[in-house]
C-alpha cells in the first residue's frame, strides 16, 4: 500500500483493525479539550508521545502542557501519540498502516518533530516500536531529509546515552521554553532551505539541544570512558538543562485533557511547586529538577479554577514532587477546600513526608471528598540507612504522625521503602517489619479497635545520573530477593499483626536492566536494539518484561567490548571516572555530589537547603545567581532572574 500523505488521516484504514484488538478506545482520540488543527495553516509541526500505554500516557502532565503550549502558537500545531499494544502493532504492520497520532490520526513520519518524553528508561523499547512502525529509520545517522526529527526528553532524558544512535536531539530540564525556542530554528531553518545536518547544527549551537552526532565518545583499554568532546569547534563542549523560574507565567495545563478510557489517575492536577531541596540521595528527580520554585498561592488558585471548568473532574491532585513542602500550603489547602465547600471536589496530595504531614492539612484536604489512606515514605528500614540516603525521618516521628492519623479517623496507612540501598544489610531491613509491627499496634491503641491496616510496599533502588549515588554498586537480583523473602517472613511471623500488614513487592531484575539503561554509555544502544529486535516490549509491564532476553542479549552484544551487565550495574565507579553523562550540565556540581556520597558513607546527614545557607551544590552559581535571604527566612532567588528568560 502506498505511503499516506503527510496530514492525512489514516483512521479509514485504521477503523477495521480495532474490532479486534482489546481496548479500541484508546486510540480514537476526540477527548474533551483535545486539538486537531489544521495541517495546512501550518508550518511546523510536533507529534508528542509517551513511550508508554494510552492510560498511563494521557495523565502524564509534561505531554499535557507541551501540547497546549504549541497549539497557542499560530502556525503551530502538536499531535499526542502513546504506544499501541502488540495486538494492535501486528496488525497494522499486516494491513500496512503506519504508527499515528490519536488527535488527527496523521502517520508521525510526515512531522517535524517526533518528540519522546521519557519518565523511565523502560520505555526506550517502545520509542524503537513506534520509529519502525512509523516507517522512520531506526538510526539517526540513516534518515532522510523527510524524517521527522526524533526528540528525546523527560527525566530519563538526562543520561541519552543508550539512545544515542536512535535520537537525533535530546531536551534536559523543562520544556515549556524549549519547546518554543527549537520551533522557531526550525521555521527558520525551514525558510533558509537548510538540510537535515545544518538543522541540527543550529540547533546544538544553542547550547540548550543536545545532538549526539555531533560529539565523539573515547574509550580506554580496560572500558571506561576517556572523555567525551565535540567533533566540531562550533559545538558546546557541555550542554545546559532548561529551567523555568516563574512557574506563574506557565499556569499550564489550562484546559487539561479528559480521558475517554480508564487511565491511572482519574483527577485534574496542578503542579504546585517545581524542584526539590531534602537532598534525598536516591531521588534524582530532587536533584536534576533545582532550584525549587514555587507557583503563588492566586496562581494555583486560578489554575484550579478553570481546570475544573474545562474538565467536570471531582478531585484536585496538587502536585510536585513533596507537597507538603510548599511555604503557604496550609493557607493552600483551606483556600480551596473553603471555595469547594459543599461541592464534592476532593483535594489530594502525592507521598506526603512524615515530617511534613500534620492533621489538620491533613483534614482540610479531606473536607469535601472521601477519606482515603495516606502514604508515606520512609524509603529506609532503620535510623542508620535513612542517614545514608538522607531521609532524616525517625521511627517515633512515624509512630507519632500514624497515631494522630489513626485518632484521627484514618484507617489504613500505606508505607513505601526500598531495597538494595548504599550499605544496606539484613538488618536494616528486617527493621522494616518491626516499624510496621510497631505502626499496627499504635494504630490499635489510638482507635481501640483491630479495624486498622499497614500496607508495606517495597520498590528496588537504582542508582542514577546526576544523584551522590551515580557511582554506587548496585545491588544484585539476588541479594535483593533474598532480602525481600526475609522480610515477607519476619513480617508473617508476629501472628497478631501478621493479617493487619499487606506486603507489596517488586523483585530485583528489573531494577537491573533499569540500572543498565539509567548509568549505560553508548555501546548499550547495541542490547537496546537486540531487545527489541527479540520482541522485547513494554519493558515496565511485568507480564511483558523478561530478564533472560535481557541478560542473554546483554551477554552476546557487550562481550566484543569485554564488558558485562555486572560491568555497568554491580561495579563502584571511582571519583575520577568519566561518566557517560558528564558532558551533559544538570546545574548539579560534580565534586559536590561527590562529596555528598561521603557523607553518605559516613552517614552524615544533609539538612534542607532552602531555610538554611547555601551548601553550594552548583545550582544556583550554574544560573549566576546569588542567593537571598526573605523576611521569613526563606531563600529566594532575585528578582532579575526570576523574570529571565
Amino acid at each position: 500500500m502506498p505511503d499516506p500523505t503527510p496530514g492525512q488521516s489514516l483512521f479509514p484504514r485504521l477503523e477495521p483493525l480495532l474490532a479486534k484488538v482489546q481496548k479500541p478506545i484508546q486510540y480514537v482520540g476526540g477527548e474533551l479539550n483535545s486539538q486537531v488543527k489544521p495541517w495546512e495553516d501550518c508550518d511546523v509541526r510536533w507529534a508528542l508521545m509517551y513511550p508508554d500505554a494510552y492510560e498511563v500516557g494521557l495523565p502524564n502532565q509534561g505531554i499535557m502542557i507541551l501540547y497546549e503550549v504549541l497549539n497557542e502558537q499560530a502556525g503551530v500545531l502538536a499531535e499526542r501519540a502513546y504506544s499501541v499494544w502488540p495486538d494492535l502493532a501486528g496488525l497494522m504492520r499486516e494491513a500496512g498502516v503506519p504508527a499515528f497520532t490519536v488527535d488527527g490520526h496523521r502517520p508521525i513520519k510526515g512531522f517535524d518533530v517526533l518528540g519522546v518524553s521519557f519518565s523511565t528508561e523502560l520505555g526506550y523499547t517502545n520509542m524503537l516500536e513506534a520509529l519502525d512502525l512509523a516507517g522512520i529509520p531506526l538510526h539517526a545517522l540513516d534518515r532522510g531529509e523527510d524524517d521527522p526529527i526524533v526528540l528525546a526528553g523527560g527525566h530519563a532524558a538526562f543520561n541519552p546515552e543508550p539512545i544515542a544512535d536512535f535520537i537525533d536531539a535530546a531536551v534536559l530540564g523543562d520544556g515549556e521554553q524549549a519547546v518554543l525556542e527549537m520551533t522557531a530554528v526550525l521555521r527558520q531553518a525551514k525558510l533558509d532551505g537548510c538540510d537535515r545536518e545544518e538543522t541540527l547544527l543550529r540547533l546544538a549551537r544553542t547550547g540548550g539541544v543536545y545532538v549526539p552526532r555531533f560529539y565523539v565518545v573515547d574509550y580506554l583499554p580496560d572500558g571506561r570512558i576517556q572523555r567525551v568532546a565535540p567533533s566540531r569547534p562550533d559545538v558546546p563542549f557541555r550542554v545546559h538543562k532548561r529551567t523555568v523560574m516563574d512557574l506563574d507565567e506557565w499556569p499550564y495545563p489550562k484546559t487539561p485533557l479528559v480521558p475517554l478510557a480508564e487511565t491511572v489517575h482519574e483527577r485534574m492536577s496542578v503542579e504546585i511547586f517545581r524542584g526539590c531541596t531534602r537532598g534525598c540521595r536516591f531521588c534524582q528527580a530532587g536533584m536534576i529538577t533545582r532550584p525549587v520554585r514555587e507557583r503563588s498561592i492566586t496562581g494555583i488558585g486560578a489554575m484550579v479554577q478553570q481546570g475544573l471548568s474545562a474538565t467536570g473532574y471531582e478531585e484536585v491532585g496538587l502536585l510536585s514532587l513533596s507537597s507538603a513542602d510548599h511555604s503557604e500550603i496550609g493557607e493552600i489547602a483551606k483556600g480551596l477546600a473553603d471555595r469547594y465547600e459543599g461541592t464534592q471536589t476532593s483535594l489530594s496530595l502525592p507521598s506526603t513526608r512524615v515530617d511534613a504531614f500534620n492533621i489538620d492539612l491533613a483534614q482540610e484536604l479531606q473536607r469535601n471528598g472521601r477519606r482515603s489512606g495516606l502514604t508515606f515514605a520512609p524509603e529506609g528500614g532503620s535510623e542508620r540507612l535513612r542517614a545514608v540516603i538522607n531521609k532524616m525521618v525517625s521511627k517515633q516521628d512515624l509512630i507519632d504522625t500514624v497515631t494522630a492519623a489513626y485518632g484521627a479517623g484514618w484507617r489504613q496507612v500505606k508505607l513505601y521503602f526500598m531495597c538494595g540501598l548504599p550499605t544496606e544489610t539484613d538488618e536494616d531491613v528486617l527493621e522494616i517489619a518491626e516499624m510496621a509491627r510497631e505502626v499496627i499496634q499504635a494504630g490499635r491503641r489510638a482507635t481501640g479497635t483491630r479495624d486498622v491496616r499497614c500496607t508495606v510496599s517495597i520498590g528496588g533502588f537504582v542508582p542514577k545520573p546526576h544523584t551522590p549515588f551515580q557511582w554506587v554498586g548496585q545491588a544484585s537480583p539476588e541479594t535483593v530477593d533474598r532480602r525481600l523473602r526475609l522480610l515477607r517472613d519476619a513480617i508473617r511471623a508476629d501472628k497478631s499483626t501478621a493479617k493487619a500488614i499487606g506486603f507489596r513487592y517488586h523483585d530485583g531484575k528489573p531494577g537491573i536492566i533499569e540500572g543498565l539503561l539509567s548509568r549505560g554509555d553508548r555501546r548499550v544502544g547495541r542490547v537496546l536494539e537486540g531487545v527489541w529486535r527479540d520482541g522485547g516490549r513494554f519493558d515496565g509491564w511485568s507480564e511483558h518484561f523478561s530478564y533472560d532476553r535481557w541478560a542473554t542479549v546483554a551477554a552476546a552484544e557487550l562481550a566484543p567490548y569485554g564488558i558485562d551487565l555486572d560491568w555497568y550495574t554491580t561495579r563502584e565507579r571511582e571519583e575520577t571516572e568519566v561518566l557517560p553523562w558528564d558532558h551533559l550540565d544538570s546545574g548539579l556540581d560534580k565534586e559536590w555530589l561527590w562529596s555528598d556520597w561521603q557523607d553518605a558513607l559516613a552517614e552524615q546527614d544533609l539538612d534542607d537547603c532552602r531555610w538554611i545557607p547555601c551548601f553550594d551544590c552548583g545550582v544556583c552559581p550554574a544560573m549566576g545567581t546569588d542567593i537571598q535571604i526573605g523576611p521569613t527566612g526563606k531563600k529566594l532567588l532575585p528578582l532579575s532572574v526570576v523574570t529571565s528568560t
